[in-house]
């Protein structure tokens, strides 16, 4: 598979993520050893450029071997954003995946967008790994060319446990980018499981910086696929409303802050460095979570930045 063409990408979850959270940065929301620390509002702000809008068709493509469990555990987080998602019995209030995805929903709303409706595509399986088990980030957004060649759409490249990709567990656990030519864009994350769960799938993994606190029980029982849902939603979050360069973020466009990476580490209320925060627990199971999602399946997904407080909000 070879394409030419200009892409963009934006690494937003990663060692960077959790290091910066954990130490001081002058780029993230830099957080001191206490709960009680009110960070200082971070605003967003809008470039004027295009945004993802309006009916999102959203195609995956299943780089090695993923089981048909771990596979429903990313498509049902997908269906549960949508209103339409919310289980059923759940008031409109009542921590879900739909809720948390409503924050994102209102930056599309004051850039005079439309909400977006996510509609899942064709997903694709390349269990023998087509282009190898070492991948360079350019060998990435050729994949999701070959997945959705057409233009508009969301493509999600997500790679399993004995598959390498250039910068994975060193720089990042996953980037977005964008062909803007197409107007399409692409999302990859890799299943951290076996390779670097203390950077990728923390708090489920005990991390490699900071303080070492007991790792929480995976909601969907799967530590790499919990932490791959988790930064799918960040980088979910932040392609939807940064999917070109030029929508919402704060710094540089070459490494911007963006809705859900200016929250780093926060999962709930009270969250601070080694402390994901005040978290709903499964009485059966023990598991943390913080939204619920279709056909019974809970979550942790990150905070992000509420445009109407410039805070981080969390759905619990």
């Amino acid at each position: 598979m070879a394409f030419s063409v200009s892409l963009k990408t934006n690494s937003l979850i990663g060692i960077v993520v959790i290091f910066h959270f954990f130490f001081v940065s002058p780029c993230f929301c830099a957080r001191k050893l206490t709960s009680l620390y009110q960070p200082p509002p971070i605003a967003l702000t809008y470039h004027n450029g295009v945004l993802l809008e309006g009916h999102l068709p959203v195609s995956i493509l299943w780089y090695g071997q993923f089981s048909p469990a771990q596979k429903s555990i990313v498509a049902d987080f997908l269906i549960s954003l949508n209103p339409r998602g919310q289980p059923e019995k759940l008031s409109s209030t009542e921590p879900s995946a739909s809720l948390w995805w409503k924050t994102v929903q209102n930056y599309l709303k004051k850039a005079g967008k439309r909400e977006i409706q996510i509609v899942q595509s064709n997903q694709i399986s390349d269990e023998s790994c087509s282009m190898g088990k070492t991948l360079k980030k350019s060998q990435i957004s050729e994949l999701a060319q070959a997945v959705s060649p057409k233009s508009g759409g969301l493509t999600l490249v997500l790679t399993a446990t004995d598959v390498a990709v250039e910068g994975f567990c060193m720089s990042n656990c996953g980037f977005h980018g964008s062909d803007s030519k197409k107007r399409s864009a692409f999302i990859w994350v890799g299943n951290s499981e076996t390779q670097c769960p203390g950077q990728c799938a923390w708090p489920f993994h005990q991390p490699i910086y900071g303080p070492q606190t007991p790792p929480l029980i995976a909601p969907n029982g799967d530590v790499g696929m919990d932490g791959m849902v988790e930064n799918i939603a960040s980088l979910l979050a932040g392609t939807v409303t940064n999917p070109f360069g030029n929508g919402y973020f704060q710094g540089s466009a070459e490494a911007p802050l963006e809705v859900a990476s200016a929250c780093p580490g926060i999962y709930g209320k009270g969250a601070y460095p080694g402390y994901a925060g005040d978290l709903l627990v499964d009485s059966s199971t023990g598991a943390s979570y913080n939204a619920l999602g279709l056909n019974s399946r809970k979550y942790l997904l990150p905070a992000v930045l509420d445009p109407s407080t410039s805070q981080c909000s969390t759905v619990v």
